[in-house]
């Protein structure tokens, strides 16, 4: 009854909304472990058998152990892309120091004592102590104000978070924190004797005035160490600012591109960026079209992955689920297919460009900087025999609260999702080279649900729509 009583009065206010990452991280964990701890608990023996044939029902649709580290892992890539503090994500805070917040939630969702333990041991399980130390020091700072009241929820204690905050203290090499935050865990259980070793050792080791790691005694509660993982960092070195005389070209048109398809309905086209060459369309589609190609993709979405040699593999440098639509799938995907090549100019026939490809990015959805062209002749997009990608569309499907924009590394500039436009770009110079300015990157969802379509076009088939130069630098 205390579990429903909770989660109605969470679900029944209206401004409570699933794009808060704090509410999303709640729910799943909720889902994933407080919910089975209240089916299998003591209290409930009176109704045990429907209980379990109920949770047995069910337990398949219900968030998983991935879906939940990966929840704790989205929460600590927002804490570093956008500099937000623990202590602030931990009351509901989305604010760095000394600034606006960047996202302020219609109902503010703290998290509990629990709660920050799993983010850390979710860190600390890897080795990454940067993350472990800031998030385990809020769950001890909080059991600490609960100690004594016992939540049937918890799957964690103030002793289980004492315990591995002192052992990340440890590997970080603070060793003389380490030894109190480990005394004051014998003050609650007295007679452990593992914890009672890694005391001397401590003392030990501040004796001989070391700060090495030597031997600890780990067997029954960790695993062995890795070594230290340096904090999470999106972006690279910045180039400087276009010059001003760049910035004279920019400005916004309506477009028909020559195209008969287009006079009727011109395209609305902004100039971003001259060099590399982005634009941005606006109002490419229409809302009813964003959903139809949402609904489709969503039954195949599965977890995107990236390049790697001649393989392909997921990665933690890319987060997202992912989908390909064949212009046959409907209609709509069709007429997006012709606009696409009436507003770029480029031949969009099978080999010479890829099927459409719907990604989702969820909780702390991103993709680290990349190039989309090949950088090797190994990719295996030269398995299409239609040589590399010149270019790339990218149309937003859906408005996000807060992150989730597009940003272009050196070249020093980002675009923000703006709903039902598409944003384009030349991947390679009219001489056929990789541009090197347009490594990007898909900043980090903040809060909402960011959807987008890529369509990646190919350099065979462009040579009359797209030719070379008569400068070979061009």
């Amino acid at each position: 009854r205390r579990f429903y009583e909770k989660v109605q009065a969470l679900h029944q206010d209206p401004e409570a909304s699933v794009d808060n990452p704090l509410l999303a991280f709640s729910l799943i964990k909720r889902l994933h472990s407080d919910w089975p701890n209240v089916i299998y608990s003591d209290e409930a023996t009176s109704n045990t058998q429907a209980l379990h044939a109920g949770f047995g029902e069910m337990e398949q649709e219900l968030p998983g152990t991935e879906d939940l580290d990966g929840a704790a892992r989205a929460l600590m890539r927002l804490q570093d892309v956008y500099a937000l503090s623990v202590k602030g994500l931990a009351n509901g805070l989305f604010q760095r120091a000394g600034h606006p917040p960047l996202y302020s939630p219609g109902r503010r969702v703290s998290l509990s004592a629990d709660d920050c333990f799993h983010v850390g041991k979710v860190a600390y399980d890897t080795g990454d102590y940067y993350h472990s130390i800031a998030w385990l020091e809020e769950a001890v700072s909080l059991f600490r104000l609960s100690y004594g009241s016992w939540n049937l929820e918890d799957r964690s204690s103030l002793e289980d978070a004492l315990d591995h905050l002192a052992f990340s203290y440890f590997m970080a090499g603070n060793i003389s924190h380490a030894l109190s935050l480990s005394r004051e865990f014998l003050r609650y259980d007295p007679s452990n004797q593992r914890v009672s070793r890694n005391v001397a050792k401590y003392e030990k080791l501040l004796e001989m005035g070391t700060g090495a790691r030597g031997r600890w005694d780990w067997q029954g509660c960790h695993g062995p160490p890795p070594e230290l993982s340096p904090p999470h960092a999106l972006l690279g070195p910045l180039s400087p600012q276009p010059a001003p005389e760049r910035l004279l070209h920019l400005g916004c048109s309506y477009e028909t591109n020559s195209s008969p398809y287009l006079l009727l309905q011109p395209a609305k086209k902004e100039v971003v960026r001259i060099q590399p060459y982005v634009a941005l369309y606006h109002d490419f589609i229409t809302d009813d079209e964003a959903e139809t190609i949402k609904g489709l993709a969503g039954p195949w979405l599965q977890r995107s992955v990236v390049a790697s040699g001649e393989k392909q593999q997921k990665a933690e440098y890319r987060i997202s689920k992912s989908a390909w639509l064949k212009d046959t799938a409907d209609p709509v995907v069709r007429a997006l297919d012709q606009r696409i090549a009436a507003v770029t100019g480029l031949d969009l026939r099978p080999p010479y460009a890829e099927y459409l490809q719907v990604v989702n990015y969820g909780l702390g959805g991103h993709y680290e900087p990349h190039f989309d062209h090949a950088t090797s002749m190994k990719s295996p997009l030269y398995r299409m025999k239609s040589g590399n990608r010149i270019a790339t569309i990218m149309i937003y499907l859906s408005a996000v609260e807060a992150g989730g924009s597009t940003a272009f590394i050196y070249a020093n500039f980002s675009v923000p999702v703006v709903k039902n436009a598409a944003l384009f770009w030349w991947n390679l110079r009219r001489n056929g080279n990789g541009d090197g300015d347009t490594l990007h990157a898909g900043c980090p969802v903040l809060a909402g649900d960011k959807w987008v379509a890529n369509k990646w076009i190919h350099e065979h088939g462009q040579e009359f729509r797209r030719p070379c130069s008569a400068d070979p630098q061009d």
